[in-house]
């Protein structure tokens, strides 16, 4: 059957979808939600175990972008700023972390970057530096882009660098009970404005032509005006959604961009027992550095005090911990954390109660983490950004075009740019 049309289709309730519907809704315009997943939020996923709350997706709010803290203002939920100790395993022992300036310089010295865009590797090979600078650089760069360094521009990245300022990008805060409550928040006020959200609606294909949509799932077809398609970067490179006429400007950007990968593990403890492991416990601690280690980058929930620890590794040595079975996996990180405190294997196992993953890489409806800019590839989230003759609109963090790709706010700004095109048309 046919489902009443509406002014607008989206497709996708991610961040960047419920921001544009909502936007819409509440100016007036029709708007049908289409998501494949059986929740809003895309890859905002919050799990809660007891009185803990546990996030697979999205985790930390980056700096202070003004539209996601007036949405969290409009929620009235709470913030609280990350702190602590930052510690390092180096040379076999754990011990605060003096960080390597030199290894830092060699990333901000990339605001004013005025050379040729090649991948962030081949712009190293430029520098007078160590290899140990070299190889802490890229090791930041992939660990925090989810990005392979001898892909990633080099010119995004003094982009990205330069965005990071007026933001206080160097800060990181949690959101008290879970980031799913954002996305929750934002599909209840679509509601309530007389939008229409449909879950466990993978939309198939989408036929169109200028003003008119037609968009066909397993049971139904909705039509509409015009469409604004939020799916991840992944799953529009894989034309998961088969598009006709296919837009062959916007398909030939997103080939530009690439969709990262990472590997994330929380692990739950019976207590935290780094705050208490002699002779010197970490109360406060923060984030762990083992760089040598696998995964390579921990951290806690401090200031809020939990039982939980959670490993992450980005980029291409992702797949190494990707790969194992569940067993294998609890051995390698209870190993890992065993060396790191100078403990048996068995004394960590003994403390862990669960583990908690969710494999972005494989899941149909992201394909990978979130997305980052080739070499040679910085004007593509400007193409993705231009309607299509006032019919497809395209939005998602990759989307962006202020630098900040990959994030929770970079994924709201595209969905009030696709809004108030689509308003202002």
């Amino acid at each position: 059957m046919t489902k009443p049309q509406s002014e607008v289709l989206v497709i996708g309730a991610g961040m960047a979808g419920l921001t544009a519907a909502r936007t819409l809704a509440e100016a007036g315009i029709s708007v049908t939600v289409l998501e494949a997943r059986s929740r809003v939020g895309g890859r905002i996923l919050t799990q809660r175990i007891g009185d803990q709350t546990i996030e697979l997706g999205a985790e930390f709010i980056h700096g202070r972008p003004p539209e996601l803290w007036a949405l969290i203002a409009e929620t009235g939920l709470e913030t609280y700023e990350r702190d602590g100790t930052q510690a390092c395993f180096t040379n076999g022992s754990l011990q605060p972390c003096h960080q390597d300036e030199r290894a830092f310089h060699l990333l901000e010295g990339l605001e004013n970057y005025t050379g040729p865009d090649v991948s962030f590797t081949q712009y190293l090979s430029t520098l007078n530096a160590s290899d140990s600078e070299r190889i802490s650089a890229r090791s930041f760069v992939e660990g925090f882009n989810a990005a392979d360094a001898s892909q990633i521009s080099v010119a995004s990245l003094g982009v990205q660098q330069k965005a990071e300022d007026p933001i206080e990008g160097d800060l990181a805060f949690y959101l008290q009970g879970g980031y799913d409550q954002l996305p929750n928040y934002l599909a209840d006020r679509i509601r309530d404005y007389a939008g229409t959200i449909h879950l466990d609606t993978p939309v198939r294909h989408l036929r169109w032509n200028a003003g008119h949509v037609e968009a066909t799932t397993d049971t139904h077809t909705v039509t509409a005006r015009r469409a604004i398609i939020t799916i991840p970067l992944g799953v529009l490179q894989q034309e998961s959604i088969t598009i006709e006429p296919r837009p062959e400007a916007i398909l030939n950007a997103a080939s530009q961009l690439r969709m990262g990968n990472v590997f994330r593990i929380t692990l739950r403890f019976r207590e935290a027992f780094w705050k208490t492991l002699p002779p010197r416990p970490i109360e406060d601690l923060s984030f762990l550095f083992s760089f040598g280690e696998m995964p390579p980058v921990w951290w806690t929930t401090h200031p809020r005090s939990s039982p939980l620890l959670t490993g992450w590794v980005g980029g291409p040595r992702s797949a190494a911990l990707a790969i194992l079975s569940s067993s294998a996996l609890e051995d390698r990180v209870c190993s890992t954390l065993a060396h790191i405190f100078g403990l048996r294997t068995a004394q960590v196992r003994e403390q862990l109660l669960d583990c908690y993953i969710h494999d972005w890489r494989n899941d149909l409806y992201s394909l990978g983490a979130y997305s980052y800019v080739a070499a040679g590839g910085l004007d593509a989230p400007h193409v993705l950004s231009q309607p299509v003759e006032e019919t497809l609109f395209f939005a998602g963090e990759h989307t962006d075009t202020t630098g900040h790709w990959g994030t929770v706010h970079a994924a709201m700004r595209s969905g009030l740019r696709a809004a108030k095109q689509i308003i202002e048309a």
